[in-house]
């Protein structure tokens, strides 16, 4: 059987990116709908909720930027287009509801960005990227929910809108493994470098 690695090593896939000297941590989507056991789209993903609270107490004390991401849609998904129709547990996240509320342990601190999306991607059809610019941000510690879906269209479209993306394992989470480490894997080989939470601290740290 072909190692994969090394059949996509062979095939040019792989690149390095470089950690920047201005990163910003980006959290994308862990609210309540992942978390919740009444939830359709609960995830068992505590383990990664954890993660990003450590990461945000290290991006705070280093001076890092943290930028949240939610879900929010106007009552029956009339901004959700073809996405709130194509996934129907998308209602989860309808104005009001407490299955898009940040967690307790995990909330944006007063001047914090909070950007509020309807598609995956926390740059399409939001001022993130601009706003990143105007900062001078160069480089993103992506993490969230789910690992398969809005953490792979973010950081693709980071790296589109010219930042480097750098996901971290721990602090994502998907409803199955397979998909986690399938589009882990896929992100590293050719839009991000995948990092693990110690090494996101570190990078961190090495930036103050």
């Amino acid at each position: 059987m072909t190692d994969l690695n090394a059949d996509y090593a062979a095939a040019g896939f792989g690149g390095r990116l470089a950690f920047g000297t201005r990163p910003a941590l980006l959290i994308v989507d862990v609210v309540m709908a992942y978390l919740d056991r009444a939830s359709p789209l609960y995830a068992g993903v505590e383990h990664a909720l954890a993660s990003n609270e450590r990461l945000v107490d290290a991006a705070r004390a280093a001076g890092v930027p943290v930028i949240f991401t939610n879900v929010v849609y106007e009552p029956g998904g009339i901004d959700g287009g073809q996405f709130f129709r194509k996934v129907p547990a998308l209602k989860a996240f309808e104005r009001g509801s407490p299955q898009g509320a940040f967690p307790v342990t995990l909330q944006p601190l007063s001047g914090e960005l909070v950007v509020s999306k309807q598609y995956p991607s926390a740059f399409f059809g939001t001022s993130l990227a601009s706003t990143l610019h105007a900062a001078g941000i160069d480089t993103l510690l992506i993490t969230g929910f789910s690992t398969s879906g809005c953490v792979r269209a973010s950081a693709l479209d980071a790296l589109c809108h010219g930042f480097a993306p750098f996901v971290v394992r721990e602090a994502c989470g998907d409803r199955d493994v397979r998909p986690h480490e399938q589009n882990l894997f896929d992100m590293a080989a050719k839009m991000a470098e995948v990092v693990s939470e110690g090494e996101a601290v570190n990078l961190m740290r090495s930036t103050r």
